[in-house]
């Protein structure tokens, strides 16, 4: 049995997500969460140590299920979410109902789920927020609000679970599908070179993960250059 520290990736099938697991990689063994069956096991062949890890993130017997027999783990990195954008006279109920479930209800239910093994791990918890979590602007109502919530959830976990370290990490625009469909609604161009790159928030995670236990990066914020 591998003696490295484990760590779980939520959305890790591409962009962000595959870029953090390929960061933590060559010290980590890790558990790639996501739908993409055939992109999370060409992902996992790449990586040694890593395996797939598939569950419905808003069904929570689903996630029940994936996590019972996960005993001890070092690092749970939260990077699945949606972002459906527009101005709020257009936003249905049942985008705010979607945004909020995965975007939250999700991050919440898993993280509780797996607070005995990060308890006896002394853990990590990493949430990939937003610059929509620091300040709110037009036609982003449910996703900015979403990731309100998710920098109140890491706040008050960090609060009540004080031997864990909890990080939330608040990237600007960056270089993805989800920011091409972001752009394709807000009918502006697509332009990669002002944007971040997903390997420089996944530096940013790695950086946070690997501080030495006495230092507790409670907040990363990241625009580009």
């Amino acid at each position: 049995m591998s003696e490295r520290p484990t760590a779980l990736i939520t959305g890790a099938s591409r962009g962000i997500g595959a870029a953090v697991a390929r960061a933590l990689a060559p010290t980590h063994d890790l558990l790639l969460g996501g739908r993409g069956t055939e992109a999370l096991q060409a992902l996992a062949a790449e990586l040694p140590g890593a395996r797939p890890w598939q569950a419905e993130l808003t069904d929570p017997a689903a996630l029940a299920q994936a996590t019972a027999e996960i005993a001890s783990l070092d690092v749970l990195v939260h990077n699945a979410g949606m972002a459906e954008v527009g101005p709020l006279e257009k936003t249905s109920a049942q985008v705010w109902r979607d945004t909020l479930e995965l975007n939250v209800v999700a991050v919440a239910e898993l993280t509780r789920l797996l607070l005995p093994a990060l308890r006896a791990a002394r853990g990590h918890v990493v949430l990939i927020n937003s610059g929509a979590g620091l300040n709110a602007n037009a036609g982003w109502g449910a996703y900015a609000a979403s990731k309100f919530a998710l920098r109140a959830f890491g706040e008050v976990l960090r609060a009540e679970e004080p031997e864990l370290r909890v990080t939330s990490v608040h990237p600007g625009r960056v270089d993805t599908d989800m920011q091409r469909a972001i752009r394709k609604t807000e009918g502006g161009q697509y332009e990669p070179e002002r944007y971040l790159t997903p390997e420089s928030v996944a530096d940013s995670v790695l950086h946070a993960v690997t501080a030495p236990r006495g230092a507790h990066v409670h907040q990363v914020v990241i625009r580009p250059s």
